[in-house]
């Protein structure tokens, strides 16, 4: 899949390679160049252990997205073969 850079050096990343990604606008990101390949991974989200509950959880510092049973279902599936 071919894309272009523009004259501000912006590189737009195909709507099925975001969609595959779940990348939205304004979803951090970081971005490497590695062996030639320049490489988009979700940025590390900052994070900490709440012991309060019955068991530990990580619980992260900013706002994100509820994974529900479905999601987790969905993307179970999409990985086995």
């Amino acid at each position: 899949m071919s894309t272009t850079i523009d004259s501000a050096g912006r590189l737009v990343v195909p709507k099925n390679v975001r969609d595959a990604m779940g990348l939205r606008p304004g979803t951090p990101v970081d971005v490497t160049f590695t062996d030639g390949r320049i490489e988009i991974e979700f940025a590390p989200m900052e994070a900490s252990v709440d012991t309060e509950a019955t068991l530990p959880r990580i619980v992260a510092a900013d706002d994100v997205t509820t994974l529900t049973d479905e999601d987790v279902r969905t993307a179970l599936e999409s990985t086995r073969r």
